[in-house]
């Protein structure tokens, strides 16, 4: 294989090597005639008013031009097929048939079927690999007789208990009074400037109160227990609606994967709606669940503010990263499309391999 400068440097010297020769021949050619000052016809001699040596040079370019377009179009052809494998390793497609072989083609060169050969087993080793973190994720992890689940569960459960019994009632209260404020000040002549400063208290109050909902939802979710995934969703959005002024819309495919990867997504899905409901100042969301060619994909969609998702420290940071590190704990990727002002888009990909399929 070459690269791009090397194939430049072939097609230079298939010029320089073309028009050497031609000047060779037409040199030996005029010396049989007996032509006098041989060199000199080159420029004497016209073909449709132009020079011979003008159509000896283009003619050498040329040659030089498709050697380069030559080695250039052998050399894609040869590499298509290693981008492709790369690129389906990437996006975790380990099930692709293209890369469940070693088989290459016969006319390729040595060093192109080793390449194959270990893109083969890199992608055996992932898929192991993929197999051992899901198992493991299968594996409880026991601290002082209690599973890290169980106590981060009951630590979550008590935050979200204080803090509905002391701030959200609190919230709730002023509300309370300040729709009260409200009303007598409607009746009462007041400057302007005071609407403006109870409408902006009140906003706050409102503004407040959502964001206790999306903490509550963070520190309090909903398990569960013997439903089905698309079940235990499908509620949990629901309840939601009822709560929130988004617009909502969903489509989950009831899927038959492990138990493990089930209470991750669903996990991963409070969240993701906690995110959403915190800092994106959406209008709309959207929910995807598929299984998609033995991977489990899940797209949560919204039309909010957006984000640079390559800023590390800003808003919903600490909760895209929690989502990362489940997602990977089973083997699986996340993909983050943001722009600002445009909304955000974050599609999750499991595979589900081996033991990791249920029969």
């Amino acid at each position: 294989m070459t690269d791009k400068k090397t194939r430049k440097m072939l097609s230079a010297f298939s010029s320089l090597f073309a028009l050497l020769m031609m000047l060779i021949v037409l040199f030996f050619y005029m010396l049989g005639t007996d032509q006098t000052q041989p060199w000199l016809q080159l420029f004497q001699v016209r073909i449709a008013y132009v020079p011979l040596i003008f159509y000896i040079i283009g003619i050498a370019l040329g040659c030089g031009l498709v050697t380069f377009v030559v080695f250039t179009y052998f050399q894609k052809k040869e590499i298509a097929p290693i981008a492709e494998k790369l690129r389906l390793l990437v996006s975790g497609n380990f099930k692709d048939t293209s890369l469940n072989h070693s088989d290459v083609y016969s006319d390729e060169s040595k060093e192109l079927t080793m390449i194959h050969q270990d893109i083969f087993q890199i992608t055996e080793k992932l898929k192991d690999m993929s197999s051992e973190l899901q198992e493991l994720n299968t594996r409880p992890q026991y601290i002082d007789g209690q599973t890290k689940e169980e106590i981060l569960a009951s630590e979550r459960h008590r935050l979200a208990r204080e803090l509905h019994d002391s701030v959200s009632q609190e919230l709730f209260a002023a509300m309370m009074m300040m729709s009260a404020v409200t009303e007598k000040t409607n009746e009462s002549a007041i400057s302007e400037a005071q609407q403006k400063q109870l409408q902006m208290i009140s906003s706050i109050i409102n503004n407040s109160q959502s964001e206790m909902r999306a903490l509550l939802l963070h520190l309090r979710p909903v398990t569960l227990e013997e439903k089905s995934l698309k079940k235990g969703i499908e509620q949990l959005l629901r309840e939601l609606q009822t709560k929130i002024t988004l617009s909502l819309k969903w489509d989950i495919e009831d899927v038959d994967i492990p138990r493990h990867i089930e209470d991750q997504l669903f996990r991963v899905i409070q969240e993701l709606l906690s995110n959403t409901l915190r800092h994106s100042k959406a209008n709309e969301l959207e929910v995807y669940l598929h299984l998609i060619e033995e991977n489990v994909l899940l797209r949560v969609v919204d039309d909010g503010v957006g984000f640079n998702p390559d800023q590390k420290e800003r808003a919903g940071s600490y909760g895209l990263r929690n989502v990362r590190e489940r997602i990977a704990a089973v083997g699986g990727t996340v993909k983050v499309i943001s722009f600002k002002n445009q909304g955000t888009s974050i599609e999750i990909k499991i595979p589900l391999i081996k033991e990791g399929v249920n029969k």
